[in-house]
């Protein structure tokens, strides 16, 4: 107020102090909806740990080749080849000496690495880039059968047979890739008197083992069945895994401290202990879905098998790249998990082609479905960006998933009825008073996540949020 204008009243900012403000609880903006957490149906793990038992799989299935770049070389291991199938039983001898021989090529967009119809006998891993595989159709059109991207191969056979290929490979990017031809296989094996007969037998062996299994890895369950009488009734068993997969459970943990000078005097209208305890469990229960999400050990995006890997045609998410993932989780799928940029990636593909998705109502809030199948926002599927001040523009993952113990799918595991328990598998317990008079708590989480058969969680990676249409009739008419 003006020190020229008499004060007539007391002021508003002088009575709100005699005044009863209305609060609210404190908010905290880091709060998800965490559907994830609310969608996995959730397995009591009464020791502590779930054994996910598996029939056994007799044929190794074709995994990733882990590539470093060192002064701009692309270079691997040798072990790193074993993740070839089809060099999975080779000696150390063998391997060691088919390294070195790869060479580093660079290739430019849009150049056909094999032609169908040719023999090129070279085989080919994906340092960087992502490649196409063609063939022709009965009606002479070229199909593509698959996307190949970094860490994923082709060509291998190339080396052991001289048929000629069946397919074209085309790059769809720049490239950078290791190349072993037959000629460096031959000087390789050369180099010692029993390496090619080693190697000739392993192939062999590797080629009699893959007529008598399936096309998931486990041995044939041998079966008869016609009409025809006096027909001998085959002999089988199914075998087990000798080493299954266990998941132990994860531990989320923190200690809260509240003064009891804050709890004693400063508690009304809100509980400071409690709303301390409240604002804390959704943090852990935050970090809870980003593990289930994230982790190393058990996380989704870390347990999707090679086999169940996608890779988007052009970046953006089409209804095209949804559909090939529905065809891997084709089983009973029960839910997309994406990104919400990635959502909305997918939503203005959907738009610029007029195919807008519906929409459903789930947990309370309208959520896009395709073919039926809802699309779950989920902030914890990470972005990656070459812009490290923006991580919500780059590329990320969308996962399609199976779930329930009944169908093989995926189930969350935990442990309820805990000591101090507060909510399943969570407790909460008074560690003690400290010196100064701040009290403890120690707030416990228990959980992991299981993936019970390989086909039960697949992905659709290098899904790229930041295209947009340029739509022609938006566009400003000259006058």
């Amino acid at each position: 107020m003006s020190d020229n204008i008499l004060q007539r009243s007391v002021t508003t900012s002088t009575a709100r102090n005699l005044a009863n403000t209305t609060k609210t609880a404190p908010k905290m903006q880091s709060i998800t909806p965490r559907h994830l957490l609310s969608l996995l149906p959730w397995v009591q793990v009464d020791g502590g740990t779930y054994r996910v038992n598996r029939t056994k799989v007799e044929l190794s299935k074709a995994e990733r080749i882990g590539v470093d770049f060192i002064d701009g070389n692309a270079t691997l291991t040798p072990e790193s080849l074993r993740s070839v199938p089809l060099f999975s039983k080779l000696n150390d001898a063998i391997i060691g000496r088919m390294a070195p021989r790869f060479r580093t090529e660079q290739v430019s967009l849009g150049n056909k690495l094999l032609v169908e119809g040719e023999d090129r006998n070279q085989f080919f891993i994906i340092a960087q880039g992502q490649v196409e595989v063609l063939s022709k159709g009965v009606h002479g059109s070229d199909l593509r059968l698959a996307l190949l991207t970094d860490g994923e191969y082709f060509g291998e056979t190339d080396l052991v047979n001289d048929r000629p290929s069946d397919v074209t490979i085309r790059t769809i990017t720049p490239c950078v890739l290791l190349v072993l031809s037959r000629k460096d296989l031959e000087a390789a094996l050369g180099e010692e008197p029993t390496l090619r007969d080693e190697f000739q037998r392993a192939v062999t062996e590797h080629l009699e083992l893959q007529s008598t299994v399936n096309r998931y890895g486990e041995r044939n369950i041998d079966l008869v069945s016609g009409f025809a009488e006096n027909v001998e009734i085959p002999e089988t068993f199914v075998d087990y895994s000798d080493h299954p997969r266990e998941y132990s459970l994860s531990a989320v943990q923190t200690v809260v401290r509240v003064h009891t000078r804050v709890s004693d005097l400063y508690n009304g209208p809100y509980d400071q202990l409690q709303e301390q305890m409240r604002l804390t469990i959704e943090g852990i229960k935050e970090r809870q879905e980003w593990d289930l999400v994230n982790s190393k050990k058990f996380g989704l995006v870390n347990s999707v098998d090679p086999t169940m890997r996608i890779s988007t045609r052009y970046g953006a998410p089409t209804p095209d790249d949804l559909d090939d993932l529905l065809a891997l989780v084709w089983k009973k799928p029960a839910f997309f998990l994406a990104h919400p940029k990635a959502i909305a990636a997918f939503e203005r593909e959907c738009t610029w082609r007029g195919t807008p998705p519906p929409t459903i109502n789930l947990f309370g809030s309208p959520m896009l479905t395709w073919r039926g199948v809802p699309l779950v926002p989920c902030d914890k599927l990470e972005m990656k960006s070459r812009y490290q001040s923006n991580q919500w523009y780059g590329t990320t993952s969308i996962l399609l998933m199976r779930i329930g113990e009944a169908d093989q799918g995926v189930v969350g595991l935990h442990q309820a009825g805990i000591p101090g328990e507060i909510m399943p598998s969570l407790s909460a317990r008074l560690m003690g008073l400290d010196s100064l008079g701040v009290a403890s708590y120690l707030l416990t989480l228990y959980s992991s996540c299981a993936v019970l058969t390989d086909d039960a969680l697949g992905v659709l990676e290098n899904v790229e949020v930041g295209y947009y249409h340029d739509y022609e009739h938006r566009k400003a008419t000259p006058k």
